[in-house]
């Protein structure tokens, strides 16, 4: 159980009567309500507030049912289905209408100064922190939502409402103040319920959870009626300031708790990701599974690429310009060199690392094709009604390795069909921020109807085998070579880097025999499995 989840089932115990115990010396709220219907009677006789025409008294029948009359008309009826939860002897159920004064009115003279508290002043959680600006009262009376000292505000609107903004005003200057139009305020008569009480029960699941909303998607406000008609627990006021002091004495002790477990929760997700890459370092360096020498050599395997890509180019697939292939080998001095312009040149000192004898290295581009993702136009998608779903750099996971249709989130362009995603293709982020160089994932089938948008590269290796592409997207996110293709980037704006097709064909990377490639994958699946 998380901070969150802790808090919650601390103030539902409490609104339900099960977190501090009860006390039969204490006046019971039957009596509590009764003074509160006395404050309100003298506030209509000096014309202070209306009459509330839904004005009504729940009370428990002889048959142990609930049941609600209408003071105006008399009318009663049972609410047992609408009753939440059992409330202890001494408590009392009623309607929010029926214990506050809901957006009551303000009343100063216009040059009096005042609080100016918008959204963004109140704070979000489980407490009552705010902070305002001084205005003259004039300025905003009108437009706004008034309150006073005293009074307790939450927050209306989604998401603000769920993350539980709002507040006991105190303090405000000249005692009055205003502020955004989507809050609602609650006002006590008198000192007949503790505010904190109140201000609890508005934070609480019961009152959270319940709510239904009405609006567009990104502007749902609570249904009218809702805190209105809402049934609340009220508890003898002795239990109220109880359990308002059990509150405040485990709250910050949950706190604690919380930051212990975010702490605990971040090294976790860090553990587990450093031994993720040290799973995918040990791979690409030829130590996580033993080599064999029955399953032959890396040469063997290049000679096959070499073939495909001959095959390719033959069907007119493949351009002659991929058959130049690098050259390279190791020397009599247990030195590696690339034949280059004819002459061999020692390279030892840009291999971050020593391989197995029966690996070889070789460059990005003598095992994979790179391909640039479709430019695309919105006019023309509209034009000629027709387009295609485009998957852009932020589809593309950190650590997911395997990329799954749930991660498309695209929309409909017009593009380019000579792009489509194929089947064992690698897809990465052409230009990044410097943290996601590296992030990519293997494309688990043909997608007929699914293009790369401009910034995202596909990767296509000459030997079609999942396998053999999942290792070399494990090997391309290893922590040595992410860091080798950080140092090749070039900054793209104020915040991005781009990879550069040319800059990353000419990146070094070892390769293993086939057979130990499904060793590899195999042996790095189980363990990253073991990781979750």
């Amino acid at each position: 159980m998380n901070g969150k989840q802790l808090k919650n089932s601390i103030l539902q115990w409490a609104i339900q009567g099960k977190l501090v115990p009860q006390d039969p010396n204490d006046e019971p709220a039957s009596v509590l309500f009764e003074k509160i219907r006395q404050e309100k009677e003298r506030l209509i006789k000096e014309k202070k507030i209306k009459r509330d025409k839904n004005a009504s008294i729940i009370y428990r029948g002889e048959d142990n049912s609930y049941y609600e009359k209408i003071l105006a008309t008399g009318e009663v009826k049972c609410i047992d289905e609408e009753i939440p939860f059992e409330i202890p002897q001494g408590w009392e159920w009623c309607r929010v209408s029926s214990l506050f004064q809901i957006n009551p009115k303000v009343v100063a003279e216009d040059n009096t100064s005042a609080a100016f508290i918008p959204m963004e002043a109140i704070s979000a959680g489980y407490g009552s922190e705010f902070r305002y600006y001084e205005k003259k009262w004039g300025e905003v009376k009108s437009g706004y939502t008034a309150f006073a000292d005293n009074d307790i505000a939450f927050a209306k609107i989604t998401p603000c409402f769920q993350n539980r903004k709002s507040a006991i005003f105190e303090g405000l200057p000249n005692g009055i103040g205003a502020g955004t139009t989507e809050l609602k305020i609650l006002r006590t008569y008198g000192e007949t319920i503790n505010r904190w009480f109140v201000l609890y029960f508005l934070e609480s699941p019961y009152f959270i959870d319940e709510a239904t909303f009405k609006g567009t998607a990104n502007q749902q406000r609570i249904i009218v009626g809702y805190l209105e008609n809402k049934l609340f627990p009220i508890p003898p006021l002795s239990e109220q300031e109880r359990i308002v002091d059990k509150i405040g004495l485990v709250m910050p002790i949950i706190d604690k708790y919380s930051k212990s477990q975010e702490l605990l929760d971040k090294m976790n997700v860090e553990l587990n990701e450093f031994l993720k890459k040290s799973v995918l370092q040990e791979a690409i360096q030829g130590r996580l599974v033993p080599q064999i020498a029955e399953e032959g050599t890396a040469q063997e395997l290049l000679e096959q690429i070499k073939t495909e890509k001959l095959k390719l180019v033959k069907e007119g697939k493949l351009k002659k310009s991929a058959l130049n292939d690098s050259v390279i080998f190791r020397g009599d001095d247990n030195k590696y060199y690339e034949q280059i312009d004819n002459s061999p040149v020692c390279i030892d000192d840009f291999l971050p690392f020593q391989i197995p004898e029966t690996w070889t290295w070789c460059k990005v581009k003598d095992l994979l094709e790179i391909q640039t993702g479709a430019s695309f136009k919105k006019e023309q998608a509209n034009a000629n009604k027709k387009g295609i779903r485009i998957l852009r750099g932020g589809n593309i996971l950190p650590n997911k390795y395997i990329f799954k249709d749930d991660d498309v989130f695209v929309s409909e362009e017009f593009v380019n069909a000579n792009t489509i995603l194929k089947k064992n293709c690698i897809i990465t982020p052409a230009v990044t921020s410097l943290e996601n160089i590296g992030k990519m994932a293997v494309i688990e089938k043909d997608y007929n109807n699914v293009s790369a948008g401009g910034f995202v590269f596909i990767i296509s290796p000459y030997i079609q085998d999942f396998n053999h592409s999942l290792l070399l997207a494990y090997f391309l996110q290893s922590p040595s070579l992410i860091e080798t293709m950080q140092g090749i980037t070039k900054k793209s704006g104020a915040a991005f880097y781009n990879l550069g097709k040319e800059r990353l064909k000419e990146l070094y990377i070892p390769l293993p025999p086939r057979k130990e490639q499904q060793r590899i994958v195999a042996q790095i699946e189980r363990l990253f499995e073991q990781l979750r």
